[in-house]
């Protein structure tokens, strides 16, 4: 039994051109120039390998030379009218002087002489220009038939004296159809979704998908069920890629990572799973395009479960996948490690942020730009026990209270203490209002300082300093740069205890230059001091604010060295400007810890 079997490659390979799958295009035109009588001297037939170019250049042998149907097209080779020569064996300049022999001879039997020269893209230079006077000038009885997958191979002299017909690839459905009609007639028991699994797997070549049939019906029996095949096959299941997709749209980590052990373990190659996850997530993608479901070749129940699983992914998030995953398809090649890599690309899934919350996350913070007033204002009032007046402004400086609204504790106006005390530059007065609503959307925003210290506590200890608010308000008055060198010894200590070394020793060699209205210049001698001190400022401002009562803006003006300032500044640093002057840009980098690359 076993020496009579036949392959099913063989047993089914077309022996007319009604047989002949998907190529409609080929066969009607080769069989309209046989009705015509208009028959070529030279044919070439190009393509991707098993979609029938060998066959039908034996189909058209035949069909010219009326050969009857019981010779077998593998038989042709053994008639005197049709010669198949294989040219990645004689690809030789010989080979050629040989075959220029043959050509003179006339045919046995039959009009014409058939040369069918498979593979013809492996001849030499040497031998193509050897073939060439043949070619172009041949005996009337001498046709001559190339097939090959690289026609691009081929010399440009050649292609010239050649009709040439470029055979396509056969489809998914059209190759289902087929294997049923076999299966049919071997009496073979068979799921739809086995037929769609070797018909994708054998990506458009129809040998290739009887070659799979074999091979199932040899592990399975006349009867193939889908978990046989995946398992004769030791291919990738939907099964295992649904359930990887549900691992991610779950952004469960632990799933995620049994089933990479398991596929492992199985013996499941890794590049071969991300071929197939690739297709996939394209198919996700398509099918959130309703319309377009027809692009994705699969059973019924397979397209509605791919309807069902998309839903819960936007399309940035798959499109954002699919890049992923590709990406990691070529770079998983060159690595050591391939298992942790793909490990890794897992958990990148998994973890991903997705794009709504992007989504949402930029869309607050725009709102939160474009209407301040939205803002949270916290009960300062009710917090630090301070009264404020219905005549007090809201905003600005409040300039014009301090002569028409005489606070309690304060000298009234014309008092003689006021009249014998020297005349003083005019104190600038800053709303606490306002710096409490400011510090209450960097909370928002950035969390809670770290020090601790809450809205309305001026002190470490979390309690409220003894006084009225009119003692409060005398304390948010600055008259000029001394009330700043006044308190900056204690400042200093502060900062020693709870700041960095670093910090507080370039603090120390600082010189205050001026106050400007809420910011405070300071003079240092180096870029690098510049740089320290103005990204801890809101640090430093906190520390300060227990001075002073507000917050005040640090400042550095570099007195030396100002030629390192003109100089080009490296991407990290022009990265830092840009944070500096866009609060929404810092607050980003910050919440999501970006880092420039370069």
């Amino acid at each position: 039994m076993a020496n009579t079997y036949r392959a099913l490659t063989r047993k089914y390979r077309p022996q007319s051109f009604d047989d002949v799958v998907s190529q409609e295009h080929v066969v009607s035109t080769l069989k309209n120039a046989i009705k015509q009588g208009r028959i070529s001297h030279a044919y070439m037939f190009s393509g991707p390998r098993g979609v029938g170019k060998t066959t039908v250049a034996r189909v058209l042998a035949r069909t010219i030379n009326n050969i009857d149907e019981s010779v077998d097209g593998e038989a042709l080779s053994q008639t005197l009218n049709v010669v198949e020569i294989d040219a990645a064996s004689n690809n030789k300049v010989e080979d050629v002087h040989h075959l220029r022999e043959i050509v003179r001879v006339p045919p046995q039997s039959g009009k014409y002489k058939i040369f069918i020269i498979d593979e013809v893209h492996m001849l030499s230079k040497q031998a193509f220009n050897a073939l060439l006077k043949t070619l172009e000038e041949p005996p009337a009885h001498a046709i001559f038939i190339f097939a090959t997958t690289e026609p691009h191979k081929v010399l440009p002299t050649i292609l010239s004296r050649v009709q040439r017909f470029d055979f396509k690839r056969i489809s998914v459905d059209e190759i289902v159809v087929r294997l049923k009609k076999i299966c049919s007639e071997e009496s073979i028991t068979i799921d739809d979704e086995s037929l769609h699994t070797i018909a994708k797997k054998a990506d458009g070549a129809l040998r290739d998908a009887l070659g799979l049939m074999d091979q199932a019906i040899a592990f399975c029996g006349t009867t193939i069920r889908y978990d046989q095949l995946v398992q004769a096959l030791n291919i990738v299941g939907n099964q295992e890629l649904f359930e990887f997709t549900d691992a991610v749209a779950g952004q469960d980590s632990q799933t995620g990572m049994l089933l990479i052990d398991r596929l492992l373990k199985d013996g499941v190659d890794i590049q071969e799973f991300l071929v197939s996850l690739t297709v996939h997530i394209r198919n996700l993608y398509v099918a959130k395009q309703k319309s377009s479901m027809h692009l994705v070749e699969a059973t019924e129940d397979t397209k509605q479960r791919y309807k069902q699983v998309a839903e819960q992914f936007s399309e940035d998030d798959l499109m954002r996948i699919l890049h992923l995953v590709s990406e990691a398809q070529i770079k998983i090649r060159d690595v050591q490690q391939p298992r942790v890599h793909f490990e890794i690309l897992v958990l990148k899934l998994i973890h991903m942020t997705r794009a709504k919350e992007l989504s949402e996350l930029l869309d607050g913070l725009q709102e939160l730009k474009k209407n301040p007033a939205n803002r949270h204002e916290p009960e300062i009032s009710s917090k630090s026990n301070q009264k404020t007046s219905p005549e007090e402004p809201k905003t600005g400086f409040s300039e014009k209270s301090d002569q028409d609204q005489p606070e309690s504790g304060q000298p009234a106006a014309g008092s003689p203490e006021e009249k014998s005390s020297p005349k003083t530059p005019e104190p600038v007065v800053v709303e606490e209002r306002k710096d409490a609503e400011e510090e209450d959307f960097d909370e928002f925003l950035m969390g809670k300082p770290s020090l601790g210290f809450s809205k309305g506590i001026s002190s470490p200890n979390g309690a409220e300093e003894e006084g009225t608010a009119e003692k409060r308000k005398e304390k948010i008055k600055l008259n000029g740069i001394e009330d700043i060198e006044n308190c900056w010894d204690q400042f200093l200590d502060l900062l020693k205890e709870n700041g960095t070394k670093t910090l507080f020793h370039q603090l120390e060699n600082v010189r205050l230059k001026e106050l400007k209205g809420t910011e405070l210049v300071l003079s240092v001698n180096n870029v690098f001091a510049s740089n320290i001190v103005e990204e801890n400022g809101q640090k430093l401002s906190g520390l300060l604010k227990q001075f002073t009562g507000i917050h005040i803006r640090f400042k550095c003006v570099v007195e030396r060295g100002n030629k390192e300032t003109s100089r080009t500044l490296s991407p990290y640093d022009r990265f830092r400007e840009l944070q500096k002057k866009d609060a929404h840009l810092r607050t980003i980098v910050e919440l999501f810890g970006a880092e420039l690359e370069y």
